[in-house]
């Protein structure tokens, strides 16, 4: 069964890294077109905590080709400050790259390439982190509730942590309408996913947190599917 379990782990990152790999090749970085068009409005929201500092380090856990590092980063270049941008995809991480200089922060962004739920984060050490659309593609429960102990404890005091994750999805065949097994590694619903948030930061005063249905479609191995999922974004201040 675990076998059969870490093949099914594979296959779907397989899928994953080919979706990925053929959007970072045909969507350039802020075009329209595409998810990759802008920032997540919430992460540039929250970052503004930060507007009275000095000095910010900013950890973006599966930062892609830098849709929300890089306006984070032109954000630093008014004090001083790093964006480490952790990504399992090196060829992600490459283009991240180019974008960084391309953008004129590329002394502001440093790149890591790591499967999240490997991810070593020391204690204390960042004021923001951010984690979106990465964490429902931890191996499984247990691992999550590891990364989430890491974010936690690897966030200063009064930062803050901005996580948004797809639960409760679902994908069905958009020609026929079959009922079809989600390719993502961790698919909680959303009680859960918000009771193992809560339970990951007690004593943190919620910034602000909501659930949205989104609904997509995608296309894998000349299939048609359409996705939808229940969006929780999810933003705590580290109080003490």
């Amino acid at each position: 069964m675990i076998e059969n379990l870490g093949g099914r782990l594979q296959e779907i990152r397989e899928e994953e890294r080919k979706y990925h790999e053929a959007l970072y090749e045909n969507q350039k970085l802020f075009a329209k077109g595409s998810w990759l068009a802008k920032p997540v409005r919430t992460v540039m929201e929250a970052l503004e905590s930060f507007a009275a500092y000095d000095y910010v380090r900013v950890l973006d856990l599966g930062c892609g080709v830098g849709r929300n590092s890089i306006p984070i980063a032109q954000f630093l270049q008014a004090r001083s400050g790093e964006v480490v941008c952790v990504d399992l995809l090196v060829s992600a991480l490459s283009k991240l790259e180019v974008y960084s200089r391309e953008y004129g922060v590329g002394e502001q962004i440093r790149t890591m390439q790591s499967d999240i739920g490997d991810y070593a984060i020391a204690p204390d050490e960042y004021d923001y982190i951010v984690a979106v659309s990465s964490l429902e593609h931890v191996e499984s429960e247990r691992m999550f509730m590891s990364v989430l102990g890491r974010m936690a404890r690897g966030t200063r005091r009064c930062g803050v942590n901005c996580i948004i994750m797809s639960a409760s999805i679902r994908e069905t065949d958009a020609l026929t309408g079959e009922k079809l097994e989600p390719y993502m590694e961790l698919n909680l619903s959303e009680e859960r996913l918000r009771q193992i948030l809560s339970s990951a930061y007690p004593g943190w005063g919620t910034l602000y947190t909501t659930t949205k249905a989104l609904q997509f479609e995608i296309e894998r191995n000349g299939r048609d599917i359409l996705l939808t999922s229940d969006c929780v974004t999810f933003v705590v201040r580290k109080e003490s």
